[in-house]
């Protein structure tokens, strides 16, 4: 027996140990998965000391150090790289006996992340959330915040489970997508504008002006872009924000017309004037990976996102 068999041989004892804690294993796993420390605490939800206290601790029980801490990022040594598929099939084999039993006594648990765009209230997330929660207290869910370019590449990358999604014309590739509300854009501006006493505005005469819009990475903002590009137009940007709000407070004190959903325009002061020639229609929807989600927590607020939608 070479040393690599007779190291593994002691590893498979060090696992099947009582000493060994499945939570360092846990840890083990996300780090190298993360290629580091700070990464692997954020994705793990916890403090990045803890992370590298439970790390430590593995490998002084092991007697091995695990990682590399020499470079930029984190790499397995050999023992590490030894480590590594049991630690993931004795995770498995745990995750795999705690379904089976939460299947046979109906219990769900786990843990889904959420991504949402900024402006996600009209579609009562709220409510879908807390009645999900209702039915399945074990179940933690991570909600985050971000621009439909970043979500949208966090699904792909398996960071999120799900994700609201702003859309344009173009779905996104790699994911499967549900609609879950449809609105025009519309240029939003305040009472006494030269502009507030129209019912609509062509989107020639939009690109003459100075816009309020969201970022660039956003369904909407997409939407306005390429509408402009086939037109042959330029718009003129004067302000972006991520939160329409923040673009209607703007559009109020007179620094340009704002670009909002429509939902966004009409729970403000600011007078709406659909965008024609050729109308704006934005999307949001529901994403997920085209394999669908792992894990049944996750499978099963898809179910439940996609009936309320």
């Amino acid at each position: 027996m070479d040393h690599r068999e007779k190291h593994a041989v002691y590893v498979q004892g060090c696992l099947a140990s009582e000493v060994m804690e499945l939570r360092q294993l846990e840890y083990f796993v996300a780090v190298t998965e993360e290629a580091g420390f700070t990464r692997a605490a954020e994705r793990l939800h916890v403090a990045q000391p803890g992370v590298s206290a439970q790390i430590r601790r593995l490998e002084h029980e092991l007697g091995q150090p695990l990682f590399d801490r020499s470079g930029r990022t984190v790499t397995l040594t050999e023992a590490g790289a030894t480590v590594l598929p049991y630690a993931r099939a004795a995770l498995a084999a745990v995750a795999a006996a705690r379904q089976s039993v939460d299947e046979l006594t109906g219990l769900l648990r786990g843990r889904v992340t959420l991504g949402v765009i900024e402006w996600i209230q009209a579609l009562g997330l709220p409510d879908l959330l807390a009645a999900f929660h209702r039915d399945h207290p074990l179940v933690e869910i991570t909600v985050t915040q971000d621009d439909t370019a970043s979500l949208a590449d966090a699904l792909r990358a398996g960071r999120l489970d799900l994700a609201y999604l702003s859309l344009g014309a173009d779905d996104p590739t790699g994911l499967r997508t549900q609609v879950v509300l449809e609105q025009d854009l519309v240029a939003a501006v305040p009472p006494g504008h030269p502009l507030a006493g129209g019912t609509e505005i062509k989107l020639a005469e939009l690109a003459g002006l100075e816009l309020l819009c969201l970022p660039t990475g956003t369904g909407l903002r997409a939407l306005l872009d390429d509408a402009c590009t086939t037109a042959g137009l330029r718009p003129r940007i004067a302000f972006e924000a991520g939160h329409p709000p923040v673009l209607a407070q703007l559009a109020a004190y007179g620094l340009g017309v704002a670009v909002l959903p429509e939902s966004a325009a009409r729970a403000t002061d600011l007078h709406a004037l659909p965008i024609v020639q050729p109308r704006l229609h934005g999307r949001v929807a529901l994403a997920w990976r085209a394999e669908g989600p792992s894990g049944p927590a996750a499978r099963a607020l898809l179910t439940r996102a996609r009936a309320a939608g």
